[in-house]
């Protein structure tokens, strides 16, 4: 009976640890992640140090997100033009060599945000670039969204973990001792992807007519969004994204205006955290693929109702309830990720996968600074009230057209335009 046992092969999340590939991406991924966590930390610290303004050292925070439109759209190219190993280590080796640079003393302030523009410009390739290639490493089916998830699981406890690592950093090292870090875990970084993963063939062959980046870059990004079924899964991704994010980016001031102690601040920001990767074990362990992929529209429209609780100005043990849930509401992504593999082209895919991340982070960085705005003007608990009101209604609108984009329900001429798309980008 032993015998049997130890023969049936590992389902579930350990199927994909099993992937000798995929545990080098998974180390790689946690290396990287936690070294630019702690130097985003750090740089901001460095800032104020240099300048004294808290507006230079919030900026060096927000330029963390700005450049990934810019990155995303002209550099997106890249993810199926190259080898998709040679794009993730050259990416990481630049990394490492912009953030070497920020420890000079003599880079002045503008260029340390110059260099943060560029990792931050970098960053949305990398990404793009890996999650195509996990269809390579581990098939387009369910070991490629428990891989995907996996990854979202380590990004959301590492940002709990390296906000907390670099505090502890920076009591003993300088804001350069704490950089320094980042720069050994770039290259770690480079050495496992270089060494743990095989080498495979662009996804698209360079075209011999002379077509360039910059025009590889954007015809990618008119074909992914040309294409109406992957348009609204981009929008089901980017949306909710942009309005859930209202409450952390207000947690200071909410905090003050509740009389809440210090420390419900990192309660605040930790709580959503906590609900996603609880949700998403949960759904990524617990439920079969089909299911999976049944709870995808219900969960993403219901899931920022919870933060219409803040209408009634809550205290901090309901307030961090609603977190949690709209924490929870996340995980329709597993489902939804499967989705946006089978509705994007082989060839399209890493051009595709770069975009879905530029934009994510840029909604982000764009909903935190409306969620600002509008705070100047109405208290913050109304603000993120509306933001889950209106963050709802359009991603009920969304999940309206992602329901007419299924297959079998869009018409023949319709399916055929979608063709028509896909053939040009051979």
């Amino acid at each position: 009976m032993s015998q049997a046992s130890s023969s049936v092969p590992p389902t579930g999340y350990r199927a994909v640890l099993a992937v000798r590939e995929f545990r080098a991406v998974f180390a790689a991924h946690l290396l990287s992640l936690l070294g630019v966590v702690v130097s985003e930390l750090a740089l901001t610290v460095l800032v104020y140090d240099l300048t004294g303004s808290p507006l230079l050292s919030a900026l060096t925070f927000a330029l963390g997100l700005l450049p990934y439109a810019v990155g995303g759209t002209l550099l997106a190219g890249v993810a199926d033009r190259y080898p998709a190993r040679r794009v993730l280590v050259v990416c990481d080796l630049v990394c490492a060599v912009c953030v070497a640079a920020m420890l000079l003393p003599a880079t002045p302030v503008a260029g340390l945000l110059a260099l943060r523009c560029l990792v931050a410009a970098i960053a949305p390739v990398f990404t793009g670039t890996r999650m195509a290639a996990l269809t390579d490493i581990l098939g387009e089916g369910d070991l490629y969204v428990l891989g995907r998830s996996l990854l979202r699981i380590v990004s959301q406890s590492a940002m709990l973990l390296g906000f907390g690592a670099g505090g502890v950093l920076l009591t003993v090292l300088s804001p350069r001792g704490a950089i320094t870090v980042t720069v050994v875990t770039f290259l770690c970084s480079a050495a496992l992807l270089r060494l743990g993963t095989r080498d495979r063939p662009a996804r698209t062959a360079s075209s011999g007519g002379g077509a360039t980046l910059l025009g590889e870059s954007l015809s990618g990004a008119r074909l992914v969004l040309g294409n109406r079924r992957v348009r609204a899964l981009l929008l089901l991704f980017w949306l909710p994204a942009m309005f859930v994010v209202a409450p952390e980016a207000l947690a200071a001031p909410y905090a003050d205006a509740i009389g809440a102690p210090p420390a419900a601040l990192g309660l605040l920001l930790c709580a959503m955290a906590v609900g996603h990767v609880g949700a998403e074990l949960f759904v990524g362990a617990g439920l079969r693929p089909r299911t999976r992929s049944r709870i995808v529209l219900p969960v993403a429209a219901a899931g920022l109702l919870p933060l219409v609780v803040y209408a009634v100005r809550p205290g901090l043990p309901l307030a961090l309830a609603a977190l949690a849930l709209a924490g929870m509401g996340a995980s329709y992504v597993i489902g939804l990720d499967q989705w946006f593999v089978d509705a994007v082209p082989p060839e399209l895919r890493g051009r595709a996968m770069t975009l879905l991340t530029a934009g994510l982070m840029t909604v982000q960085g764009a909903g935190m600074a409306l969620a600002g705005l509008a705070a100047e003007f109405f208290p913050v608990h109304q603000v993120v009230a509306g933001s889950g009101i209106i963050g709802t209604v359009t991603t009920l609108l969304v999940v309206a057209e992602v329901r007419r984009t299924a297959p079998g329900r869009m018409s023949d001429t319709e399916r055929r335009d979608g063709a028509d798309r896909h053939m040009t980008s051979r």
